[in-house]
């Protein structure tokens, strides 16, 4: 007999139940192509020693293309994957539609009372944990403390937008090819939506008001726009439109951006071997604007079962493996401890060694500080920081990252993108039957 488990892995891993797999098993694990799952594939002499009648195969996909293939797999109940890597978007929504399976009857070395409660809390339904998390995050401001001393200026621990507009028009030199700010300008839900989006919330802007009615057309999200291009266009890089997460974080560790505001599970690697200014990096907590909501978000890339599995008793032995105590253990013996998956465990956060890390006590304290029940100033009919959890955000908000995107590279002004976004959210939420 032969098992196979088809894994879509976003930012972790997967496995099978050593005392379930009784004959080989083949595991195709499908992953996102940041640092630390690519990682991850290089400490997978641990899980052959113990489990060696498991075979794992590796696929790698880029953020948004892993979204739309596990999307239309798991939706169609395709069964092409036994383990999946999803966000904190989707375990709740998929969670109430029966797709997932619960993941309570881990093994006690799981430890699930370890798991920070912000972090726990998005991924349980019912009661039920639904996905485990690799590892979890907000964001926060990573900046050149030398060319911010250069400029005789201090970052703030705090900073508000005016700090970071301050800051970031100080260490532009573009004839050096040095820009003040780098931040997401990459169309996506996910990547462009998902920092306009936390950014949106310390300008006092929102999604929808409490009867589900667009809110682009508000002066909140007026302000929020046009800081943003403002930004981007005097002290951004060139041809930011087109840049996400990995693209920021290249500049970033060639030295060319002065900061950069973004995850903080990013801390790790502009202060690694693979960063040109590792030694000179200073952290602070995401923008506001004095109205009680900073611009950072609530998230983590976890494994979870779709109930389409053939091998969920092998799925969660994986998942066990690359998602408890003794995993991130492993990566600190390995590769250092500011190499460890951040943003999980409240052991992690306790451990003396992890403490010495610089960004360890700033990403837990951006953690804390995002609100998922109570994302901005006013009150919403949604839950989520950098999202709305329903089911057709993904689709309007890859929509509306289209379109802000367009602006940023000069093909509409502010004001055009936010009545196409305005016009285009109104029709898809009321042909979904959200506006009456």
């Amino acid at each position: 007999m032969k098992l196979t488990i088809r894994a879509l892995l976003g930012a972790c891993a997967i496995g099978a139940l050593s005392t379930a797999a009784m004959a080989e098993t083949t595991i195709t694990v499908a992953t996102v192509n940041n640092g630390d799952m690519v990682r991850m594939q290089g400490l997978m002499d641990d899980f052959y020693a113990k489990h060696p009648d498991i075979k794992v195969e590796w696929v790698t996909l880029e953020e948004n293309v892993l979204r739309q293939n596990v999307t239309t797999d798991i939706a169609t109940g395709g069964g092409q994957y036994d383990v999946i890597t999803i966000g904190t978007y989707e375990v709740p929504i998929w969670g109430k539609q029966g797709w997932l399976v619960s993941l309570n009857d881990l093994p006690a070395d799981y430890d699930i009372d370890d798991l920070l409660p912000a972090i726990r809390g998005g991924l349980t339904v019912d009661g039920n944990l639904m996905a485990s998390p690799f590892y979890g995050e907000s964001s926060m401001v990573m900046y050149r403390k030398d060319l911010m001393e250069a400029a005789g200026m201090t970052m703030p621990d705090a900073p508000t937008w005016a700090d970071i507009e301050k800051a970031a028009a100080a260490m532009t030199n573009k004839d050096a090819e040095q820009y003040g700010v780098c931040l997401r300008g990459k169309a996506g839900w996910g990547e462009n939506m998902a920092f306009l989006t936390a950014m949106s919330n310390s300008f006092g802007a929102r999604w929808f008001d409490e009867n589900w009615v667009p809110q682009f057309d508000s002066p909140e999200w007026k302000a929020t726009l046009d800081f943003y291009l403002n930004l981007m266009n005097n002290y951004g890089p060139p041809g930011a439109s087109n840049n996400g997460f990995n693209e920021n974080l290249t500049l970033f560790n060639q030295g060319k951006c002065g900061m950069w505001i973004d995850a903080t599970v990013a801390a790790s690697f502009v202060t690694g071997k693979d960063s040109t200014v590792a030694d000179k990096v200073g952290f602070a907590l995401a923008p506001d604007n004095g109205l009680g909501k900073r611009g950072n978000w609530l998230w983590a890339w976890s494994l979870a079962i779709p109930t389409s599995s053939d091998a969920p008793d092998a799925a969660k032995t994986f998942i066990n493996w690359a998602t408890n105590k003794d995993y991130l253990a492993l990566v600190a013996s390995k590769e250092g401890w500011a190499n460890v998956p951040p943003g999980t465990r409240t052991s992690l956060y306790m451990n003396e060694e992890y403490a010495k890390v610089p960004f360890a006590k700033m990403t837990l304290d951006s953690i804390n500080s995002a609100d998922p029940t109570a994302p901005t100033v006013q009150p919403v009919p949604y839950v989520g920081v950098q999202f709305v959890a329903i089911p057709e955000f993904a689709g309007v908000a890859t929509t509306v990252g289209e379109i802000m995107s367009a602006a940023l590279a000069g093909q509409s002004t502010g004001d055009e993108a936010l009545a196409a976004a305005q016009a285009a959210v109104t029709e898809e939420m009321t042909a979904a039957g959200y506006i009456k």
